[in-house]
């Protein structure tokens, strides 16, 4: 099969004409140094495309744009500050939580806020509805259903009304989640490809062996799994601490946020195991990023940021957030045993 390119007639190669996988060209020594004879993006994408079993989606993703950029960002980080990889990890999340998520999380908290305030008008609506759609029940002979779905579509209609009226959908409360979690999922993947060798660096020798001789105290190779286990412990802790934080800061939750709690609860202990098989770099990333969040979640609760960030008032703010959180963890967890 001929294609034409330039006014020429080309020949493809059999190889890509069958669907074979190329694997990539062998690389060539110069100066006692490694280089590749093909950039380490375009070896990557030829074994994605190349490859048709069932972990092709997972190379595509691996050699996807956002993780590529994922990548860039810590080498960006590691090549300015000339740090040690578990400083560069630690400096490299601190930075995007305190850039990307901080705000958003702020952002979060004001919707929330707003929508906190609507709840006494909204309840006055639907009190004043419920009487005016029994009176023309009554008049026009509806049966219960009719009358029910009369109430349900009207009261829809009204609160979206308010939304709109306050800008405060509470869809745009859950934008934190669509930007923390992809991000999150790239950094991790970003950093299994340099433990495992597939990313090479500008200079053109492997991340992978700096990861290794660039870890500290008991995780000195960043490529290896935590013997220890302190690690991944230590993020499944974390993570149930933010979920607790959340409880106590409810009342009265409803059955479905109960459910949803039980299962962030559940899903923090089998981070644990699942983090014990994964290279150190990727939990060490784990655990400074459930140590950022732990640390906005209690700085959101700060009335002087709150106010910093205007974010309304509302009846459940506290002037001692901190003192009521620490009494009601003492109350749940401590003066029961």
């Amino acid at each position: 099969m001929l294609c034409q390119l330039g006014g020429r007639w080309l020949r493809p190669l059999p190889a890509l004409q069958l669907g074979v996988r190329v694997p990539p060209l062998a690389p060539t020594s110069t100066g006692g140094i490694k280089h590749s004879a093909l950039p380490a993006w375009a070896v990557a994408s030829v074994s994605a495309v190349g490859s048709g079993g069932p972990g092709s989606w997972y190379e595509a993703l691996a050699t996807s744009a956002p993780v590529q950029g994922a990548e860039e960002v810590l080498l960006g980080v590691h090549t300015a500050t000339g740090l040690p990889w578990w400083a560069c990890i630690g400096l490299t999340t601190v930075a995007l939580r305190g850039a990307v998520t901080l705000p958003l999380a702020a952002y979060q908290h004001y919707i929330l806020a707003k929508v906190e305030n609507l709840q006494p008008e909204i309840k006055n609506i639907a009190r004043h509805l419920n009487q005016e759609i029994a009176i023309r029940a009554n008049q026009l002979k509806w049966s219960k259903r009719a009358a029910r779905l009369t109430y349900l579509k009207n009261m829809r209609r009204l609160v979206s009304e308010l939304y709109v009226r306050d800008n405060c959908h509470p869809f745009k409360a859950t934008v934190l989640v669509w930007i923390q979690f992809p991000m999150w999922i790239f950094m991790s993947i970003a950093l299994r490809n340099f433990s495992t060798g597939a990313t090479h660096s500008e200079a053109g020798f492997s991340v992978q062996e700096q990861l290794a001789n660039d870890g500290i105290l008991w995780f000195r190779d960043l490529t290896a799994l935590d013997s220890t286990w302190i690690l991944p412990i230590s993020v499944g802790v974390i993570n149930l601490l933010i979920v607790e934080i959340f409880a106590l800061q409810k009342t009265g939750m409803s059955r479905f946020q109960t459910y949803i709690t039980y299962f962030v609860r559940a899903v923090s202990v089998l981070m644990i195991p699942v983090a014990a098989t994964v290279p150190s770099s990727i939990v060490l990333y784990w655990l400074c990023s459930s140590f950022m969040g732990l640390s906005q979640n209690l700085l959101l609760r700060s009335p002087r940021f709150r106010r910093l960030c205007r974010i309304p008032l509302t009846k459940s703010d506290s002037d001692t957030p901190y003192k009521d959180l620490f009494a009601a963890f003492y109350a749940k967890f401590i003066s029961r045993t």
